[in-house]
């Protein structure tokens, strides 16, 4: 029996994006047909619509402190460097349907590439992570993005790009590296969000936007697949797959 979803992961509204000028969509609330859906389906079941998350940018722009801070509400300055990948699982509960977000923190390092990127394939949604102090994260984030999907399918997968450590930047430095990064966004068919794990600032609702997102795409994605309109055809996902999507454990050397 799963634990229930916390009372902070619940989910009843879309919600918004960090700018209008650099987001996926801009609706209002959740397509009709998902919150249909979503009303006909009846409380207690255990099955789990999971969605896989990875996360990926360069060493120390702060993917494991962006994550440690929204599941653990966490910071911790002197962190170690992950090797090859670390994961968590993190619940929700979205408009009455229980919803999880396997997330994939990546190592950023060159010689843990090769274990790191083994678990690239199958995601529904990329974060790509760059330092708002660090110029040179930012330019290195398009070749994150084209290492990541090349396991994926690019009509089927959610691309955020993320700007970490925004506490750190000035407001002339903060309001250059964002226009660049909204560029880069528009270009890249991104959402863009900044965002402080120092502070947690925009990080709840961040992971809040994430979640909503890829539960919605992955309802749509099934209705158009199967042509069912019961919620109880869709939700196949049970916790015996979330068990088996587990990382293997990790290796100390790469290749």
């Amino acid at each position: 029996m799963l634990p229930p979803v916390k009372k902070d992961r619940v989910i009843t509204e879309l919600p918004k994006c960090f700018s209008p000028y650099a987001a996926l969509h801009t609706n209002d609330g959740f397509h009709p047909e998902v919150k249909a859906v979503c009303q006909a389906h009846k409380t207690g079941t255990v099955d789990l619509n999971i969605a896989k998350v990875i996360v990926v940018g360069d060493v120390a722009v702060g993917k494991t402190c962006l994550i440690s801070r929204f599941c653990k509400d966490a910071f911790e300055k002197n962190y170690k460097a992950t090797i090859g990948v670390d994961f968590e699982m993190e619940r929700f509960e979205v408009l009455g349907v229980p919803f999880s977000l396997q997330l994939w923190d990546t190592a950023g390092q060159e010689r843990f590439k090769c274990i790191a990127s083994t678990y690239y394939r199958g995601a529904q949604a990329i974060i790509v992570v760059f330092d708002l102090s660090s110029a040179e994260s930012l330019t290195h984030a398009r070749q994150w993005l084209e290492d990541a999907m090349k396991e994926n399918d690019p009509s089927s997968v959610l691309l955020f790009l993320v700007g970490t450590k925004r506490d750190l930047s000035s407001p002339d430095q903060l309001a250059h590296t964002e226009w660049e990064a909204i560029r880069l966004s528009e270009e890249i068919r991104a959402e863009y969000w900044a965002v402080s794990a120092k502070s947690g600032h925009g990080i709840r609702d961040f992971f809040f936007r994430v979640a909503s997102l890829t539960f919605e795409a992955n309802i749509l994605a099934e209705l158009e697949k199967t042509g069912s309109k019961q919620v109880s055809d869709i939700i196949r996902l049970t916790e015996s797959i979330e068990e088996k999507q587990k990382p293997a454990k990790k290796k100390n050397n790469c290749c």
